[in-house]
């Protein structure tokens, strides 16, 4: 810590807290460092130079490092949904009443600037016997936390959902609680969950909870889809966010409807539509050509269809998450979007004798090619 960081900080009762703790002691790389300021007010910390982010309780921005320090608060539920809380701040607010508005046991721990560690509530313990289990009665104030257990089940894919905890997921979604997730916070934590080590384990826990049918009731859930989504995160060629979407919505018939309800960026919703086309069309070429397909017109009607030849990165990640659907010759596809793709369109629209015949002469060049 540099000097003019110790200067800031001087007099401070500050700790790390929550995820930073958490994989520390699971010797797990550390991430950013959110900490806890006991005891201070606002006036003072600004005095201190630090700077103001909060919205609807004090967060400032330490003045060297950036990093994000919050004045110790309890919560006090005043509405429906994850917005519907009350803030207290005052400097009297112990470090202990800030750790029990936590979600998670394991979440709620702290520790000093000197490294000794904080757990009244027995984090330690849920910690060494993979255990997810909730804070106390409060969990069930804020239907965000359904979420968040359900993403942690994807990436510490060794813990288990304490039966209680379940049991309380359960009521959450039985009262209507969960119905007050807007879908930008499902789509924060679905795409998160998705892009960690077994995504399967997130939709285990939306299932078993009855919170999946809530807050996407278009998605349809296969164990054939579960597997896939734990295929692609395993994958050797890193699958992004938009394949796994795509192999998340594969037996889902209302896709265009499940987008809209999650507001799914594009490029996710491209290829959910793209991918079951492509799983008709791209077959081995060996054993279909005996048949009539995948000649030239039926490999370049796909690449068509799905734009290939604006797009060649994305058809590759398309080719390799039909891959994990179905038996795909990759390397015979990409020869044939490569053969595509070198073809001098500028000199093929030059034998065009008018130029309406542009188009068809550059698509008659491009077959050239396949054949």
């Amino acid at each position: 810590m540099t000097k003019d960081a110790d200067a800031a900080l001087r007099g401070l009762q500050v700790y790390i807290v929550g995820g930073a703790v958490r994989d520390a002691l699971l010797g797990r790389p550390a991430g950013d460092r959110d900490w806890v300021v006991v005891g201070a007010t606002p006036e003072e910390m600004l005095s201190r130079g630090f700077i103001p982010v909060g919205g609807d309780f004090p967060v400032f921005l330490h003045p060297q490092s950036k990093e994000e320090y919050a004045l110790a608060r309890t919560e006090r539920k005043s509405g429906r949904g994850y917005k519907g809380f009350t803030f207290y701040t005052g400097a009297d607010v112990t470090l202990e009443e800030d750790l029990k508005r936590r979600d998670l046991t394991i979440n709620a721990m702290a520790q000093t600037m000197t490294g000794e560690l904080v757990d009244p509530l027995n984090g330690v313990a849920d910690l060494q016997s993979h255990l997810f289990r909730h804070v106390g009665p409060a969990f069930e104030e804020d239907p965000v936390r359904i979420l968040r257990l359900a993403r942690f089940a994807a990436r510490f894919t060794d813990f288990s959902v304490a039966p209680e905890t379940l049991a309380l997921c359960r009521r959450m979604v039985a009262t209507g609680e969960v119905d007050a997730l807007v879908p930008e916070r499902v789509w924060q934590e679905l795409s998160r969950g998705l892009m960690s080590e077994k995504p399967s384990r997130m939709l285990a826990v939306l299932v078993d909870t009855g919170a999946s049918v809530r807050i996407m009731p278009e998605w349809h859930y296969s164990a054939r889809v579960a597997q896939l989504i734990d295929a692609a995160a395993a994958a050797t060629v890193s699958l992004p966010l938009s394949a796994r979407y795509a192999l998340l919505c594969l037996d889902t018939d209302a896709r265009a409807e499940l987008a809209k309800r999650l507001r799914v960026p594009t490029e996710c919703i491209d290829l959910a539509r793209l991918l079951p086309l492509v799983l008709v069309s791209v077959q081995q070429p060996a054993a279909s050509n005996a048949a009539g397909h995948n000649t030239a017109e039926h490999v370049m009607s796909l690449l068509e269809t799905c734009d290939a030849i604006r797009k060649p990165e994305r058809f590759g990640v398309l080719l390799e998450t039909a891959k994990l659907v179905q038996n795909v010759d990759v390397v015979w596809w990409r020869k044939r979007l490569d053969a595509v793709l070198a073809v001098d369109a500028g000199a093929a629209a030059r034998t065009a004798s008018e130029p309406a015949q542009i188009k068809q002469a550059v698509r008659a060049a491009r077959l050239a090619a396949l054949n």
